[in-house]
């Protein structure tokens, strides 16, 4: 560990987005790596960067004050630190909100990354660039297994922003030589994700349940198949991306597909509890569009970065349970 940290103890990391689940993660990670790490926010002097503090890292990150749609802010704050590497994690990032809110959505993560590519290419910055894509940019693809060069077919708002971030950040790649690359990150869960994420719904709706605190936990469509994995080890993969000699898109994924249902019998099995009987079905919350069944075949990141998961959905039932028992106790 201290071999490692002496190496990379000269290099500087920027997460935009330091806040978010995979921000805390893996400012954690470049931090135990021997990182300078800088965090970006609105308005770093107010905000709260709540899970920086729950990890015990807050006073380890330097923040500075970004507004990504704002291109002379991107300028100023890229000019004064000089990040060797730079990880875009910022913008609207549920599915489900985008429907409501698809003009912030869309601009949060188009905007903001076109901002951060050109302000690369206007300081000519010898940085590395990471971004953050999504598989809901594959939308349905029949029950097949997405790859890299599967065809995008986004079904929400977000879909469609995060499809344009990734081309943005390719055609920059192409055209001017820039070290840009995204991942093509699968649905990955922890005690960090926002309590809106219907994961963190189910968790702590079983966890009331056993508590005796409520009686009943609505969803939509439990039919639908996520390949679900574990944050924390996600973002190694995003970091793992950055040490190449050259830049490449990857898919980060399990390679295992699971029913809602068998999430929400996973955690309450944990529980004691037969799911069954506290669930029920409210049609208010479903999607205008959904993805029924989402697939991956993670093989290039496991062939080229020696990345594979280690958790798969049934373990990131239980660890999240167990998470939210703890922080009730």
């Amino acid at each position: 560990m201290e071999t490692e940290k002496k190496a990379y103890s000269n290099k500087k990391a920027m997460i935009i987005g330091v806040s978010g689940q995979d921000g805390s993660y893996l400012a954690k990670l470049l931090l135990e790596k021997g990182y300078e790490v800088w965090g970006t926010s609105r308005d770093a002097q107010i905000s709260s960067f709540h899970n920086l503090h729950q990890l015990g890292i807050r006073d380890q990150v330097s923040v500075a004050s970004m507004t990504l749609n704002d291109f002379r802010s991107v300028i100023q704050v890229l000019s004064r630190i000089s990040p060797e590497e730079i990880y875009n994690l910022a913008g609207q990032t549920s599915v489900g909100l985008s429907f409501e809110q698809p003009m912030e959505t869309f601009e949060s993560i188009t905007i903001g990354t076109l901002n951060l590519l050109e302000a690369l290419r206007f300081l000519k910055l010898p940085a590395k660039l990471y971004n953050a894509s999504s598989s809901e940019c594959f939308g349905n693809t029949n029950g097949d297994a997405a790859t890299e060069t599967t065809p995008f077919r986004p079904r929400s708002p977000y879909a469609a922003a995060k499809a344009a971030a990734f081309w943005q950040t390719a055609n920059y790649r192409e055209a001017y030589g820039i070290f840009t690359c995204s991942g093509i990150l699968f649905n990955h869960e922890s005690p960090l994700r926002p309590k809106r994420f219907v994961t963190q719904k189910i968790v702590k709706a079983a966890v009331d349940i056993a508590a005796g605190r409520c009686s009943e936990l609505k969803l939509g469509n439990i039919d639908i198949a996520r390949d679900w994995g574990w944050a924390p080890e996600y973002v190694k993969a995003m970091w793992l991306m950055l040490q190449r000699d050259e830049p490449e898109d990857y898919i980060v994924a399990t390679g295992k597909t699971y029913a809602l249902r068998e999430f929400v019998q996973a955690v309450f099995e944990h529980l004691n509890l037969d799911w069954e009987r506290y669930t029920s079905n409210d049609n208010k919350l479903l999607r205008p569009t959904d993805i029924l069944i989402s697939r991956a075949k993670p093989s290039k990141v496991d062939s080229f970065l020696g990345w594979r998961a280690s958790y798969d959905m049934c373990d990131v039932a239980r660890m999240m349970v167990d998470a939210e028992l703890s922080m009730q106790d």
